[in-house]
C-alpha cells in the first residue's frame, strides 16, 4: 500500500513539473481557437517556419559558437586552476576557489551586471565575445569542480612513477593524468553546456545586438505566446533533456554501468 502511494505521489510530482513541457509541446502543432483546441489544424508547419526564419537560424548560430567558445575556455581554466590548487607550493588555493565559485552562486542578474560594468569601464564592445566571456565565468565553477574531485581521487604513485620512468611533466600529464581526467572534463563540458545554451539573464546584460536563442525567445513572448513561440520552447526544452540525460548517464556510478 504505501509503495503504491509513492508511486501515485511520485507519478503526480512528475506531471506537474513537465506538463509545461507536455502543453507547449501540444500547443506547437495545434491552433486554439476561442480557448477550445482545434485538433483537425494539428500540423508542423511551425517547425518549419522557424528553420526558413533567419533571425532563429542566427540565434542558434551565435549559441552555438558561444557555447563551443565557453565551455572550451572553461575546460582549459578548469584543468589549470585544478592542478594548481592541488600543487603543494599554491598560493590561496582556498581564495582561488572561492573566486571560481562565486559567479556561479550568486544571483546571475548580479553576475551579469558585474559583467557589463567591467566591459563599459575596459571598453570592450558587447558581442558574442563577450557573452562568451560571461558564460565562461559562469560555467567555470561546474567544470573546476568535477575535475578537481577526479583529480583528488587520482593516487599521487601514478605520477610519481611516470616521473621515476623518466618522463617529464608533458608526457606524464598526457599520458598519464589527462586519461584519469578526462571523462570527468567530458561530463562537465556536456552540464557546462547545458547551462550555457539556457542561459538568459547573464547573456542579456553582455549580448549587445547577438541574439542566443534563449534571448531571441525572450523578444518573441514580448508580443505574446504564438505556435512558433511555442515550437521554439519545445526545440530547447528537448535539447535540454537530451543534454540531462547524457549528463545523468554519464555520472552513474562505475558499478551501475558493469553491472549492465
Amino acid at each position: 500500500m504505501l509503495d503504491t502511494a509513492l508511486a501515485l505521489l511520485a507519478g503526480l510530482v512528475l506531471l506537474v513539473l513537465y506538463s509545461p513541457i507536455i502543453i507547449s509541446a501540444l500547443f506547437s502543432v495545434v491552433e486554439v481557437n476561442g480557448g477550445i483546441i482545434d485538433w483537425s489544424s494539428a500540423t508542423l508547419r511551425f517547425y518549419a517556419e522557424l528553420w526558413q526564419n533567419e533571425s532563429i537560424l542566427s540565434a542558434i548560430r551565435a549559441t552555438v559558437l558561444v557555447g563551443v567558445l565557453s565551455v572550451t575556455l572553461a575546460a582549459l581554466l578548469a584543468v589549470v586552476l585544478a592542478f594548481y590548487v592541488e600543487w603543494r607550493h599554491a598560493l590561496a588555493p582556498r581564495l582561488v576557489e572561492l573566486i571560481v565559485y562565486i559567479p556561479f552562486l550568486v544571483p546571475p542578474i548580479i553576475t551579469g551586471l558585474s559583467l557589463l560594468i567591467f566591459f563599459v569601464d575596459v571598453g570592450v564592445e558587447r558581442s558574442v565575445l563577450t557573452i562568451a566571456i560571461g558564460h565562461t565565468v559562469l560555467v567555470l565553477a561546474v567544470l573546476f569542480r568535477l575535475t578537481l574531485t577526479r583529480l583528488q581521487s587520482i593516487p599521487p604513485s601514478l605520477a610519481e612513477a611516470s616521473a621515476d620512468l623518466g618522463a617529464n611533466a608533458w608526457q606524464t600529464f598526457r599520458l598519464v593524468m589527462w586519461p584519469q581526467l578526462r571523462p570527468a572534463v567530458l561530463t562537465g563540458a556536456i552540464l557546462a553546456l547545458t547551462v550555457s545554451f539556457d542561459e538568459t539573464l547573464v547573456s542579456l546584460f553582455v549580448a549587445g545586438d547577438t541574439m542566443t536563442l534563449p534571448l531571441r525567445l525572450w523578444a518573441m513572448m514580448r508580443v505574446g505566446f504564438s505556435p512558433e513561440v511555442n515550437a521554439l520552447v519545445t526545440i530547447i526544452l528537448a535539447f535540454s533533456i537530451v543534454l540531462a540525460i547524457i549528463i545523468a548517464l554519464r555520472m552513474r556510478p562505475n558499478t551501475e554501468r558493469h553491472d549492465q
